[in-house]
């Protein structure tokens, strides 16, 4: 650490260095892992072993026109019976909008591919059901009846839902056995919808066995002049660099760095800035009496000093005002002072004896003593006020 540095500035930069270390902790733990190989849910992004990279891949190589939809399904073409939509296990639900695109998407022919329980929410007599974890292993489901989707599939292989048993009778039970359905395909206008109970057959796993790939086509359709649209806006891909940007540990290098930059922007500043000299109050500024003096009576409690200061001031120009000897009684003084100066008599008499009878006092409370010397000072500027007019002619 460079000698230059004085006792604060390693003190700053060693908070810096901690701060950083436990944001660097911080942004290893929260960041998505892939040291499990698992990608969380089916991206065509996705390489890992439950993503679904591979899939879409070779459906482009096989010479489907197939592309990723990172936009909202009220973007989707007016004309949807050219198109089909891979609803691969959505992770975010949709909006009411979104949901009443996607119900005028069938109805106008228009084909949806879903799978997971998670796609209740996007179908029209959805029925949410709980999903098998895949580490547990899949099962093997057989064709129920003939179908196009079980053409070259007389089994397939899958995750197995938790009792799934769709409750209309026109959502049609192609693969699945006697606890649970696995595929189900039903009409809604005229779009179609075949829903798998798992996601597990188009993963990079599943994608492998030769019955899985065989009902990823056929769901699929009649391809011949339709586009496939692989459905990532749902999974958190909006289309926008900022939205990526966001899912990456990025932000928190930058916050990093702008926390660095700011501890060496103080740490160095200060040497390095304008050098200002302090303000400083002059010594000989008539306030410092003032404060010295209110500090002294303030550490000694002697509130009756002070009373005693401003009543005897007041006593004095009082009695020369009015013209009468310095040893005047209070009510004597307070009666011909009112009478010359136009005063309440009754108040003003009250100040003098309140003010007499503390000043001869110990142990006055600072607050009785100071709203005293108020009401002293205030009667000392009314009369100062009087004879400002009788000053000025004299100095002329």
């Amino acid at each position: 650490m460079p000698a230059s540095l004085d006792r604060t500035d390693r003190s700053i930069l060693i908070g810096a260095g901690i701060l950083v270390l436990i944001l660097a902790v911080a942004t290893s733990l929260l960041s998505p892992s892939r040291r499990s190989g698992r990608a969380g849910y089916p991206s065509s992004y996705s390489a890992a072993w439950d993503g679904a990279k591979a899939a879409y891949l070779l459906l482009g190589e096989l010479g489907y026109d197939v592309r990723r939809w990172d936009k909202s399904p009220t973007e989707l073409e007016e004309q949807p019976a050219r198109q089909v939509l891979i609803l691969a296990s959505p992770l975010q639900l949709p909006t009411a909008e979104e949901a009443a695109a996607l119900h005028r998407f069938l109805e106008h022919g228009g084909r949806i591919v879903a799978t997971g329980g998670s796609a209740a929410a996007f179908l029209p007599d959805g029925q949410w059901f709980l999903e098998s974890d895949e580490a547990e292993g899949e099962t093997k489901f057989p064709a129920l009846l003939p179908s196009p989707l079980a053409a070259g599939a007389p089994e397939i292989s899958m995750a197995a839902p938790e009792d799934w048993h769709p409750p209309k009778v026109d959502q049609i039970v192609v693969f699945g056995n006697s606890d649970t359905a696995a595929v189900v395909t039903y009409s809604i206008g005229k779009g179609t919808i075949v829903w798998w109970g798992s996601p597990s057959p188009l993963t990079n796993r599943g994608i492998r066995e030769p019955e899985n790939l065989a009902l990823l086509l056929n769901s699929m359709g009649d391809t011949n002049g339709k586009q496939i649209l692989w459905d990532e806006y749902f999974h958190g891909a909006r289309g926008d660099f900022w939205s990526y940007l966001g899912k990456t540990p990025l932000p928190w290098v930058f916050a990093q760095l702008a926390l660095l930059f700011l501890f060496v922007l103080l740490t160095y500043s200060r040497r390095y800035g304008t050098i200002r000299m302090p303000g400083k109050v002059s010594r000989l500024s008539p306030l410092e009496f003032v404060d010295t003096l209110g500090d002294l009576y303030t550490s000694a409690h002697a509130g009756s000093a002070a009373v005693r200061v401003a009543y005897l001031r007041l006593r004095f120009q009082l009695a020369r005002q009015v013209g009468l000897a310095a040893n005047t009684t209070i009510a004597e003084l307070a009666h011909v002072g009112s009478q010359t100066l136009g005063w309440e008599e009754q108040s003003l008499r009250g100040t003098l004896a309140r003010a007499d009878r503390t000043s001869r006092e110990m142990g006055v409370e600072d607050a009785e003593a100071l709203e005293i010397v108020q009401d002293l000072h205030d009667y000392s500027a009314r009369l100062e006020i009087r004879n400002a007019p009788e000053k000025a002619r004299n100095s002329q």
